[in-house]
């Protein structure tokens, strides 16, 4: 991992020597004359650490420090003079990381900036523990699939974007149809190699808005954003039509059936989570008693289903 800094000074021969001395540290190394043109090289540059005066005519160190802070994630470390009239705690609060005095002995510098890669390295690791674990929170850990946890938070999030902007939501709700007999008949490693394809299955003919859920066992839901009823019985379909051209095999049988009953519905303004979901729930039911292996679209309060497949 090669560390990029910036130096600001206006202080040209200490701009272009702190420059060249990181250069032959190894780190790549650009420089700035004032805070204005360092915020325009940050945006192409994206430095890892920003060495930066205090003193600097126009926008000035702090400054130019609580701008980094709020608008990129790069590192800070201020200069100043010893007769200078700002502190360490103001740089701190500024957001640096770090403080040095002018003169400085360039291989104090370079200590305190091994200080902050440090930190730096630490932060990196830190942050892809956090998002790990947020991800194994919202995540089924055998199909990869969202798990219904999020489902639910999403739903939520979905139906209040419904209801401000009166744009078309749809939700599909689909159950592996007599997956208990093939549990029974093959045992649950091959059931789990069939929920883990049929996951699988179901995200490649989703669009990059749509999303899929492991509902709880062998069901499965998909949040469709900006769907109508009808277009969501077209991916309904879809979904049903790629399973049967899905090669499912177990070790002793290579061309396994594995079908799925489809129940889709829309939201309205009448609905909460609740009735929205038991609505899906029945579309799907249907589906199961009028022969499974087919797609049931059901609307609000609705006795007979727009669509059947």
């Amino acid at each position: 991992m090669t560390i990029s800094i910036l130096v600001v000074d206006d202080d040209i021969s200490i701009k272009e020597n702190t420059e060249e001395f990181l250069k032959r540290s190894g780190y790549e190394c650009i420089s700035a004359s004032s805070g204005e043109e360092a915020v325009k090289l940050i945006e192409l540059f994206l430095p890892d650490i920003v060495v930066t005066d205090i003193l600097l005519t126009g926008m000035d160190g702090l400054e130019l420090t609580r701008f980094i802070k709020k608008h990129y994630k790069s590192e800070v470390i201020v200069m100043t003079g010893y007769g200078a009239d700002y502190s360490y705690e103001e740089a701190v609060n500024a957001g640096a990381s770090d403080f040095i005095f002018k003169p400085f002995r360039f291989e104090e510098l370079a200590l305190r900036i091994k200080r902050v890669i440090r930190e730096l390295k630490l932060k990196i690791i830190n942050e892809k523990m956090i998002t790990e674990l947020e991800s194994l929170a919202i995540t089924d850990g055998l199909t990869k699939l969202y798990n219904s946890r999020h489902f639910f938070k999403q739903l939520q999030s979905e139906m209040e974007r419904h209801m401000r902007y009166s744009r078309p939501l749809s939700l599909l709700l689909m159950d592996i149809d007599d997956f208990k007999n093939f549990n029974d008949t093959f045992g649950h490693l091959e059931g789990d190699r069939v929920l883990i394809k049929v996951g699988q299955i179901i995200t490649s003919c989703l669009r990059t808005m749509d999303t899929a859920y492991r509902y709880g066992g062998e069901e499965f839901t998909v949040i469709l954003p900006e769907t109508e009823l009808k277009r969501a019985c077209v991916v309904g379909e879809r979904i049903r039509k790629a399973l049967i051209d899905g090669k499912f095999h177990t070790e002793s049988h290579k061309d396994l059936n594995v079908t799925i009953s489809v129940g889709g519905t829309d939201f309205t303004k009448n609905d909460d989570c609740q009735s929205f979901i038991k609505r899906a729930d029945k579309a799907m039911y249907m589906s199961k008693f009028k022969g499974k292996n087919r797609v049931t679209c059901l609307s609000f309060d609705q006795q007979t289903p727009d669509f059947e497949h």
